[in-house]
């Protein structure tokens, strides 16, 4: 399967608006609009642009961008492979236009895809240590890395394809995210599972040796069917831990432990069942659980 894939070849060549947008002049803004009208506001107009790429922290960015992407080769391949994936299982997937560019370190919005164009804010990319991110708690800055730049891109794909209802109850939120995260290990098999759900390796090995502590915990407290909106923030969204209340755990514990037990579920699910990843995308929460013969590593 992978050789077939492997065969599928796609060629991309990433355009790096970032360092163009870095060169641009007055005389040569123009013809740059119009390559790339959608990363320029029709409010603005060429005064702020021109002011933004001389602004001392713009300039900055480029620099620290321009020494961390000096070689853009090894993540040029992981695209390509990704797109290969996405179109021996998608078919109708048309390989976009790839843009790098900076975007004030929003690391909430690293990466923008749609049908034509897949954006990547590579000022998020710099590395979890890096000066620009002192002010950002640890666990966000965990992932701002190179390494994690096609997991993302991974993600962004894997909700586009992904069908959601509106999720009521904690077990809703888990299949989803176990669904994304089932997606990325089919579509970046060459990445690590720690790098797929973005843990460090210890923080993965913590999961997997407590999977059946954490697995009692939801089902004797009842919280796999609860709709109380506090579960997500406890065990679904990024935090520096997940919080089950218990000092002797909470520490230890890395967060978005709800995701890890959904993936679980969900790869136990595909394991009995004989369907593709695009039939699992789309179905229920209850058909993935009651027939997922899920039981936790001991």
């Amino acid at each position: 399967m992978e050789i077939d894939i492997a065969k599928i070849n796609t060629d991309i060549k990433v355009e790096r608006f970032d360092e163009l947008f870095a060169k641009v002049t007055p005389n040569s803004l123009q013809e740059l609009k119009m390559t790339y009208p959608f990363m320029f506001s029709e409010k603005l107009d060429d005064s702020f642009w021109l002011a933004k790429k001389e602004d001392t922290l713009q300039v900055q960015l480029f620099h620290e961008v321009d020494k961390t992407f000096t070689d853009f080769e090894g993540i040029e391949f992981e695209i390509e492979s990704l797109f290969n994936h996405l179109k021996y299982y998608f078919p109708e997937f048309n390989q976009p236009r790839v843009i790098t560019t900076t975007n004030n370190v929003d690391y909430r919005n690293k990466v923008i895809v749609t049908d034509t164009i897949a954006v990547i804010a590579l000022d998020t990319y710099l590395g979890s240590d890096h000066e620009f991110y002192r002010g950002i708690p640890k666990y966000l800055r965990a992932p701002l890395n190179k390494e994690q730049l096609v997991v993302d891109l991974a993600e962004a794909y894997a909700k586009k394809y992904s069908y959601q209802t509106r999720n009521k109850t904690l077990l809703d939120e888990m299949i989803y995210f176990g669904k994304l995260l089932y997606f990325k290990d089919v579509i970046i098999p060459f990445k690590t599972e720690a790098e797929r759900i973005g843990y460090t390796p210890a923080q993965l090995d913590w999961a997997k040796v407590n999977e059946s502590y954490i697995w009692r915990f939801f089902v004797e407290r009842e919280l796999l069917f609860s709709t109380d909106s506090k579960l997500p923030s406890r065990f679904i969204n990024p935090a520096p831990f997940s919080k089950f209340y218990l000092e002797e755990i909470d520490a230890d514990s890395p967060g978005r432990l709800g995701q890890y037990i959904g993936w679980q579920i969900v790869r136990a699910y595909m394991q009995q069942n004989d369907l593709t990843l695009k039939e699992m995308l789309i179905t229920s929460t209850e058909d993935i659980f009651n027939n997922s013969k899920f039981k936790p590593r001991k």
